[in-house]
């Protein structure tokens, strides 16, 4: 899958982890530190002065099946998206909602290992929409991340004089991510053009690796449960 990316950052004061009541490490301590999804309105207020990274994500996947088969597969999600996540670690949580552990990366010696809460709400007219739930451990002081995708259905079947029609259908969807963080004292030494280009990078990286992995599992899988061929 090809898909388009915008990033933009958002300008505004940056604050020590210190500051803000959060953990912090001696510089001569490990620097790995996680992110966290949160959705409580006193901590939004801590967020005012962080620094934020912004991500707009359009992408689109096409599967061998007729509308109705597609949604019958995408709505039994308790099956497909552990197996499509893989390797990331994936915790269901209630009916709807998982927690994903997306990885290590990092940059200028601040390692961290985005971990988001996702709520996968039942479709409405062939939309699907996923939302942010919260995940609360000992660093949700300091970090906060928003995931707000749509993904709608499409139907793009091909038909010719000489070729019987052969059903496909399109999923295509738009995703925009915004991630704040209150950093330690040991970043904030770096120049804010510095940090702000970085944080862009990764933020990146992360959406276009898991996009493209993802993409193809759930492919792979829909095909492969279905049993369709998808040559």
């Amino acid at each position: 899958m090809q898909a388009s990316n915008i990033q933009q950052g958002i300008e505004t004061p940056l604050v020590p982890c210190t500051e803000m009541g959060c953990q912090s490490q001696p510089e001569s301590a490990s620097r790995f530190v996680q992110f966290v999804s949160v959705a409580n309105p006193e901590l939004e207020k801590r967020f005012a002065q962080a620094l934020r990274f912004s991500n707009q994500f359009t992408g689109r996947m096409e599967l061998h099946g007729d509308r109705a088969t597609v949604m019958d597969y995408l709505d039994t999600h308790q099956g497909w998206f552990c197996r499509c996540a893989h390797p990331m670690q994936v915790e269901p949580v209630e009916d709807n909602g998982y927690i994903l552990s997306l990885g290590r990366y990092g940059s200028f010696g601040f390692e961290v290992e985005p971990q988001i809460g996702l709520q996968l709400l039942p479709q409405e007219e062939g939309v699907y929409r996923i939302t942010t739930i919260p995940v609360q451990n000992e660093f949700d002081h300091c970090y906060q991340v928003d995931f707000q995708a749509a993904l709608e259905l499409v139907d793009t079947s091909d038909a010719d004089a000489t070729a019987s029609l052969e059903t496909k259908t399109s999923v295509e969807w738009n995703l925009e991510l915004e991630v704040a963080i209150v950093f330690p004292q040991f970043i904030l030494r770096l120049p804010r053009k510095v940090i702000q280009a970085a944080g862009d990078k990764v933020l990146k990286q992360i959406v276009r690796q898991i996009s493209h992995r993802l993409t193809q599992k759930v492919q792979d899988d829909f095909h492969s449960t279905r049993n369709i061929s998808a040559s």
